[in-house]
């Protein structure tokens, strides 16, 4: 029989990145749907989603492209953005991203598909990294403890604002803020301390400062040190001011200044804030960046944020873990004080690699140069003629350049310098890392008059005083620790760096099974365009016309996203998914003041949902109503429209998660938003649980106003250990004039940004990461993003059915279907064996594998989300690690296992345990290290046993460990 010539379509396929993307392929994916029972993806989705939801037509986006088609497309986006030298400061600085750093964090799998560590014996490498970021912000600071970092500086600044009101024992609603402060966290203040009743003032001469100061009507002052506009003061005698009035002393500052400058703690300062993003950060165009909080230990149960501390484990081996871990808001709920989820890991561990790298001694050069450089151009401008305002700076010099202001800009732009041009009329110049003597001398140039003579930096060199005052140049010692000293060659860093790299679990070894978190693959396609300079090296502040690429690529994402969700309007400045909660709610509350409506302030939230969204509510001035779930998991009809009823003539919203955090479709949904539309209120719909809709319903169809999505969820960004994040805010179009505004200096708008207040500091928050969703997107195209939705629910129920023998799912939507995660109920088992979700979690350790999500939203069980990126070999692994661990419980059951002395009450096992000469247990080594044989030819070892969360949290100890630990542990 002829054989047929394939057609070029065909042979066109082999290179379509949806089957790269999508785990089991055709013929898996039959013999699957023939597992569930059902013929086909469209046969599973409509018995899986209700029709009511469901969308009649295909999505509206292109067709898919290959990789190498949309990288081209990209690429030429990308040319579109015009890199200047950016001189612009005000919190953005130029930085040297370390090579050996670039390549083996920022680039490097390992460290980026990294999960959250709430597992902390597969999270040890990036704790250490965590804590040494922690260590670094400490000793710069002077502070006695810091967090493992936060979204960036002003939203830092904000949260250091809410920590001191919570501590000072002034009853004043008053926070003050020095004037010179960076603008765009006067911004974030302001958003932050409205809906929460907080009097925020702003001072701008230094005298009408200190006359307030004296006063003592505050709770908390901020300053910023080095100020914005480049002076810095000692600021000791102001703090003592502060403190006699029983208010809290706030810093923001700058962690490169103090290598030089006396850190803000020797002043007095009780919370000092900032970016690190200057220690080897990228500007990408305004994030992400790891902002830190520092501050005396005595604050430090309240401190928001996450905090790594050193426990022990069950040998008595020091072991890092997150501390506190109760803070969390899917614990405290409306109690929260902030709704912070995510951080900014990667970003945070890539500074402590810079410091790691640089020492002591290399950031202080570093330092010494900008601030070398800073003075030697301020000898030179004065020698042309020119008044720099202030007598003392670091790194920014501001100058009044009187009648000669047009023609110095005009110059700059033709030069393709970027300059800072102030309210009032005044240039600031920001040096950094990256400034030469090439560009002091062009700097020189565009502020000369026309035929004058420039400087020469030599010359200035030999005679140019410094600018920082004798009594504001640090004596203090820091960065000490071994871990500072020890790593500057590139050989000893890169070791270290694998060294820890090896210690974790990520998505480059193994699936990470989450529910609600939804890790899957994220294409090294998707990743490669986040490092061109062109998105890199922009600075967050350039002018409109030299980021024409950003333009498109925000424009042409916002509408794609738009698009998915049904809505009309997106913003992108939420940097995490609490952000992108407290901006939809923050339209709701506007646009209800907007219509004479001000007072509705009750919010629904069933009792199901994600604890960032009561956290969220109340950081927005609404109070709480917490619904009930019915036995099957659902939200409770009934109880939804009792409340609706009883509180019709406030009511602002109804916070709902859908599919629900139970893992399955709601039938109601549609019902739900017309009983809240009728009482007057707002449908917020969590957008955490995309992935089970995209291509199939859209949230704006259904009758919900408001969505924050998760970019490093469904939409390809990778975790990176706990961040970044992104989380947009989409809305209906009766919501988009108050989603958040343009920093108003930047010059930039877009069609996706309204006039409500900024709740990032930037304006499209982490934008230099936006362009692996725009990739993601754009390779997957219409058909391809449907049938990953789909594939994510065949796989939730693959599991589910395969595991049905095992473990009961706990709860199931329309024909005994779950959605894309399922919850394994594991309280039987622990009634009978004692054997509970957090053995088996630490159980599945020993077979390579990170745990599903511990004890949410149900205590005691275990929520599996597989995602549409795990192939069938992959899943039939885990699958097959479950039922094993089954068999051991069953062992457990019939006495074949001891209750208290078996594999997983103590689980995981190291290599260590293992091979030592003495083997306690009653059960067998081979069954503790290789309890299935494919676990012989590929295995990870757990670089600590079991942690003791206990321990940890009663002994907070959150800096890095002495070397004569370990030597201890060694003797």
């Amino acid at each position: 029989m002829p054989q047929t010539t394939p057609s070029l379509r065909d042979l066109e396929q082999h290179d379509a990145f949806v089957g790269r993307h999508i785990g089991p392929n055709d013929a898996e994916i039959a013999s699957m749907l023939a597992t569930v029972g059902h013929p086909s993806l469209e046969a599973l989705t409509d018995a899986i989603v209700p029709a009511s939801i469901r969308s009649p037509a295909p999505l509206a986006l292109a067709d898919s492209l290959t990789e190498q088609e949309a990288l081209a497309r990209i690429g030429a986006i990308a040319a579109k953005n015009q890199v200047f030298r950016s001189f612009i400061g005000q919190g953005y600085y130029g930085t040297h991203t370390p090579p050996v750093i670039l390549r083996n964090i920022l680039e490097n799998p390992a460290w980026y598909t990294a999960y959250t560590p709430y597992q902390a014996e597969i999270s040890q490498g990036r704790m250490e990294a965590l804590i040494n970021f922690q260590q670094m912000c400490a000793d710069l600071t002077g502070m006695e403890i810091a967090n493992a970092s936060l979204l960036d500086e002003a939203t830092a600044a904000a949260e250091a604002m809410t920590l001191a009101r919570r501590s000072a024992k002034s009853k004043s609603n008053t926070f003050l803020v020095a004037g010179d402060t960076h603008p765009q966290t006067l911004e974030v203040l302001r958003t932050r301390a409205e809906p929460l009743g907080l009097a925020l003032e702003v001072v701008r001469s230094t005298d009408a400062f200190h006359q307030k100061l004296a006063a003592g009507d505050y709770f908390g002052v901020l300053v910023q040190y080095p100020a914005s506009s480049g002076w810095i003061e000692d600021w000791s005698a102001d703090a003592q001011v502060i403190h006699d009035h029983q208010a809290l002393f706030v810093v923001a500052t700058d962690l490169l200044a103090l290598a030089l400058l006396k850190p803000p703690g020797e002043m007095g300062a009780d919370i000092v804030v900032g970016s690190s993003q200057r220690f080897g950060v990228p500007l990408g165009f305004g994030g992400p960046h790891a902002a830190f909080m520092a501050c005396r230990d005595a604050y430090k149960r309240s401190m928001p944020g996450r905090l790594i501390g050193v426990s022990v484990d069950s040998e008595g081996n020091p072991a890092y873990r997150l501390t506190l871990q109760t803070r969390e808001q899917h614990i405290r709920r409306e109690k929260a004080t902030s709704n912070i989820c995510t951080a900014q890991v990667l970003l945070a561990v890539m500074a402590a690699m810079y410091a790691v790298y640089h020492g002591p001694d290399g950031l202080t050069r570093i330092a010494g140069r900008v601030a070398r450089l800073t003075a030697i151009l301020a000898a030179g401008l004065r020698q042309l003629g020119h008044a720099v305002v202030h007598a003392s700076a670091f790194d920014t010099l501001c100058i009044d350049p009187g009648d000669a202001g047009a023609r110095i800009l005009e110059r700059a732009r033709q030069a393709q310098i970027n300059l800072r041009v102030r309210g009032n009329g005044s240039i600031c110049i920001s040096l950094d890392e990256t400034t030469t003597r090439a560009d002091v001398e062009a700097l020189w140039a565009v502020f000369a008059a026309d035929g004058a003579a420039l400087p020469s930096v030599d010359a200035i060199d030999a005679h140019a005083p410094s600018l920082i005052p004798e009594r504001l140049r640090r004596t203090s010692a820091f960065l000490q620790h071994p871990v500072f000293n020890t790593h500057h060659s590139e050989h000893e860093l890169l070791r270290y760096m694998r060294a820890l790299a090896d210690k974790d679990l990520a998505m480059d070894r193994t699936m990470i099974p989450l529910g609600s978190c939804t890790m899957k693959l994220n294409a090294t396609a998707e990743m490669m365009p986040i490092t061109w300079p062109q998105f890199a090296d922009i600075h967050p502040l350039a002018p409109a016309d030299q980021v024409e690429g950003y333009r498109q690529l925000v424009g042409e994402l916002e509408a794609m996203l738009a698009e998915c969700t049904g809505y009309d309007a997106v913003s992108l400045q939420p940097n995490s998914g609490a952000q992108g909660e407290y901006a939809g709610l923050l339209a709701i509350r506007a646009y209800h003041a907007s219509r004479g409506e001000g007072h509705r302030n009750i919010c629904l939230i069933p009792e199901s949902a994600h604890g960032t969204n009561p956290a969220s509510a109340q950081m927005c001035g609404m109070k709480v109503v917490v619904t009930r779930c019915d036995a099957n998991g659902n939200v409770d009809m009934e109880d939804i429209r009792r409340a609706a009823e009883k509180h019709s003539a406030n009511l602002a919203a109804i916070m709902l998660t859908y599919p629900s955090t139970h893992g399955v479709f709601e039938e109601d949904v549609v019902e739900i938003c017309r009983i809240v539309h009728d009482h007057g209120g707002q449908v917020y719909t969590d957008g955490a649980n995309m992935n089970a809709l995209v291509g199939v319903a859209k949230p704006g169809h259904w009758g919900s106003d408001v969505s924050h999505l998760n970019l490093h969820k469904t939409f390809c960004i990778p975790h990176g250990g706990g961040g970044p994040g992104v989380g947009p805010c989409a809305v209906k179009s009766h919501l988009a004039p108050f989603l958040p505004r343009a920093l108003a200096t930047d010059g930039m708008r877009t069609d996706g940004t309204g006039d409500g207040p900024m709740v990032s500091a930037a304006t499209h928050g982490s934008a230099s990461i936006l362009p692996i969703s725009w990739m993601y997107i754009t390779l997957m195209g219409a058909a391809g993003l449907r049938k990953a939705t789909q594939v994510a629910l065949l796989n939730a129920n693959y599991i589910s059915s395969k595991l049905a023998p095992h473990y009961r799912t706990l709860y199931t939507g329309r024909n005994g279907l779950v959605a894309h995660e399922c919850i394994l109920d594991i309280r039987p088992l622990e009634k009978a064996t004692g054997i509970g979700a957090e053995d088996v979690a630490k159980r599945l350790v020993d077979f390579g594998f990170h745990a599903p999500t511990l004890s949410f939203p149900v205590p005691g069980t275990l929520m599996v989300e597989p995602t549409e990126s795990e192939s069938l070999h992959e899943l039939d692994r885990f699958i097959d690690a479950m039922i094993q661990i089954r068999e051991e419980i069953r062992a457990v059951e019939d006495g074949r296992l001891d209750r208290e002395d078996n594999p997983l009450r103590h689980a995981p096992h190291t290599a260590l345990q293992v091979s030592a000469s003495q083997w306690p247990h009653a059960y067998p080594r081979e069954l503790a290290a290789f309890p299935l044989p494919s676990l012989k030819q590929q295995k990870y070892w757990p670089p600590v046993s079991r942690v003791d969360n206990v321990h940890g949290d009663k002994n907070v100890f959150c800096a890095c460990i002495p070397v004569d630990a370990y030597r201890e542990q060694e003797a």
